[in-house]
């Protein structure tokens, strides 16, 4: 049985992964962590990870960008892994999440779904056949108005597997207001759309002379991240350190 400290669990995303464990018999919540320290869990709720006592053999982190130096500190001190789920994350901070994989194991996905992790795979082998024959390469991300962070974490994931792919000769444009000019052939455009509750849609575009391949997601409920996050849970647990990534999961 692994043992799970749910990090941010007072969240949206922390509600729905102690719900969908409730259903798993091979993992169980034993502590959970949220600054708002108040709930109606079975399990005790503590306001910060230094006032945790619980053993646990993996960290499941939904809270926010801010939390995240604090997390990695108390893993690394008690040598426990962590999938760290929160997007947003400053250069800085990415520096120390790499840091941190040094001592333990660190599972770092933008996006936990099987199907985004999937389409990832699929965009690295087509992309560098549309780039060929002159495609124009175009992601477009739409999520809830509530959401901090734009782009979308995924979104830039799905274009650094497609950049990857072309030898990162490609830049990354976020906002073309300021220019005039014709669109650059080595360039990713990536837009953002915010409103309603939409659980987030991506759509990759692959716009060539006289035909467009349009490659999309959607997600329509976050139990798929929920779900991600569980198996990324169970796989870690028990890790050496370095860094992981969902495609070491489904591998």
């Amino acid at each position: 049985m692994t043992k799970m400290i749910m990090h941010g669990c007072n969240g949206r995303m922390g509600h729905v992964i102690v719900d969908l464990v409730k259903e798993d018999d091979s993992i169980e919540v034993v502590a959970g962590v949220d600054a708002f320290g108040e709930s109606t869990y079975d399990f005790p709720v503590f306001k910060s990870l230094s006032e945790c006592n619980v053993e646990a053999d993996v960290i499941v982190d939904f809270s926010n960008a801010s939390a995240v130096p604090g997390l990695l500190e108390h893993c690394t001190s008690k040598n426990i892994p962590v999938v760290l789920c929160s997007t947003g994350l400053s250069p800085e901070q990415l520096d120390m999440v790499k840091e941190a994989s040094a001592k333990v194991a660190v599972l770092k996905s933008a996006n936990m779904s099987v199907g985004i992790n999937a389409l990832m795979k699929v965009l690295k082998e087509v992309s560098p056949l549309f780039a060929a024959a002159g495609f124009d390469i175009e992601i477009v991300e739409k999520h809830h108005n509530q959401k901090l962070d734009s782009p979308s974490g995924t979104a830039i994931a799905l274009a650094d597997s497609i950049n990857e792919s072309l030898e990162n000769s490609y830049d990354y444009v976020y906002d073309r207001s300021t220019r005039r000019e014709k669109r650059p052939v080595k360039e990713i455009g990536i837009s953002a759309v915010r409103g309603g509750t939409i659980v987030g849609d991506h759509d990759v575009i692959f716009a060539g002379h006289d035909e467009v391949v349009t490659i999309s997601h959607r997600a329509y409920s976050r139990a798929i991240f929920g779900k991600g996050a569980i198996e990324a849970a169970k796989f870690l647990a028990g890790k050496g350190p370095g860094m992981y990534d969902m495609a070491d999961v489904l591998s």
